[in-house]
């Protein structure tokens, strides 16, 4: 049996009593369909049906409220997700601590505003089914070593045959590491394409547990990779590409330009291809995204999510983290490398909880100690999806304050002003 916390049983205590007070002052009797509620029978009912009898008291009403039910969802959470890294039975110590009980069962909670955007998923589920909207897009095209599929979005008025190369955005989906997939962006991908007036490319990845974080890198360069050999059949500019990513995606974007510049052997690249890649990125746009993976590991703790999220799983370990840390890569990069860092555009919203604006203004810091070029907007009110929910239509709260952010960067980053 899981035994109920000291303070929560205070907490029963000190509700229940109040109650009792407030109820001794009522002058009232409360009626019921099988006769009269008396104010002790608030505190203690008695139910009875033929065969049944049910006794309950306050307490235990409160109890299964306050106790009950938190401890519940955490644990069914953990079940699901990942019990805390420990050796042995300790694993259960650990879960069923008040603290991570509490702050977890908030923590999922938190995700019911999900339902809010219930709308925006039928549409973009409609849209994407809807043959009439291929015009738009080419679907499910193949690339990489994975056989993975993008989708690449056409501005109504560049791109085309005929026209002027259009620049090119990637643009690149979060999902902590473990979700996502490309028909969730459709809309989104449809209104950058001509809000930026650019060709836009977005890309499946394999996510945890199909893969780690190296192979979500391999997967994007994968991407660039197939731009650079089909810029002429669709009509883009290979050499002026720009990265977009949200969240996780942020990470990605940031950490694979990185990894090119370094060139590293782990990504199975000819070093002269990824010296060509590392040209054409222009420029990286990051929203709400994740750079020092410790300081992200941290705030995972102090919500009590660090072992139900993915992010540690797909990195194989704490002891990667630095690895896959863009901040602490830029740390290590001679000044040469250093010149070949593209500019960084960071955008994140104030009433982000999922990943808290020190992300992005940290980062920001760094990079201007490092005199690699970086604008950093804050946007106050926006949270962690609004950011990216919201740029999927027009009629959204913040569409036109997050556009016009991007907009203005993007013309920079492609010397369009």
């Amino acid at each position: 049996m899981v035994p109920i916390p000291k303070f929560a049983k205070l907490f029963i205590q000190i509700t229940s009593l109040a109650i009792t007070k407030y109820i001794d002052t009522l002058p009232l009797t409360f009626e019921c369909l099988n006769g009269h509620w008396t104010k002790d029978a608030i505190l203690y009912t008695t139910y009875n049906q033929p065969g049944l009898k049910y006794h309950v008291s306050l307490p235990v009403a409160a109890g299964a409220l306050l106790v009950g039910l938190p401890y519940s969802i955490s644990l069914v959470a953990q079940w699901m997700y990942g019990w805390p890294n420990k050796p042995g039975y300790k694993k259960y110590i650990e879960a069923l601590k008040p603290r991570r009980i509490y702050c977890l069962t908030r923590a999922v909670l938190e995700t019911l505003k999900y339902l809010q955007y219930g709308k925006l998923y039928f549409q973009w589920k409609s849209w994407y089914k809807n043959a009439e909207n291929h015009k738009h897009y080419e679907k499910g095209i193949i690339f990489g070593r994975r056989g993975n599929k993008l989708d690449l979005y056409y501005s109504h008025t560049v791109g085309r045959s005929g026209a002027a190369a259009a620049p090119l955005v990637v643009f690149i989906y979060g999902g902590a590491w473990g979700s996502g997939q490309r028909s969730i962006y459709c809309l989104l991908a449809r209104q950058m394409a001509e809000e930026l007036r650019a060709t836009v490319i977005c890309p499946d990845y394999c996510t945890y547990p199909k893969g780690n974080v190296l192979a979500m890198v391999q997967d994007i360069a994968d991407c660039l990779i197939w731009a650079q050999k089909s810029a002429q059949k669709f009509n883009f500019d290979k050499d002026n590409i720009v990265l977009i990513g949200h969240s996780a995606g942020a990470h990605l974007c940031a950490l694979m330009t990185l990894f090119l510049i370094d060139a590293r052997e782990e990504l199975f690249i000819e070093a002269s291809k990824q010296q060509e890649i590392t040209l054409a990125i222009k420029g990286v746009i990051g929203l709400s995204g994740v750079y020092n993976i410790m300081d992200h590991y941290e705030h995972e703790q102090m919500r009590a999510v660090e072992y139900v999220s993915t992010m540690h799983k797909a990195m194989n370990g704490v002891e990667n983290f630095p690895y896959y840390s863009p901040a602490h890569l830029l740390k290590n990069f001679s000044q040469d490398k250093l010149k070949s860092v593209p500019p960084f555009v960071l955008l994140h919203g104030t009433t982000d909880i999922i990943v808290p604006v020190e992300s992005s203004m940290r980062f920001s810091e760094l990079l201007t100690s490092l005199a690699v070029k970086v604008s950093l907007y804050l946007l106050p009110g926006v949270d962690h999806t609004e950011i990216v929910t919201d740029l999927m239509a027009w009629d959204r709260r913040f569409y036109h304050a997050v556009y016009s952010c991007i907009k203005q960067e993007h013309m920079k980053l492609i010397g369009a002003c």
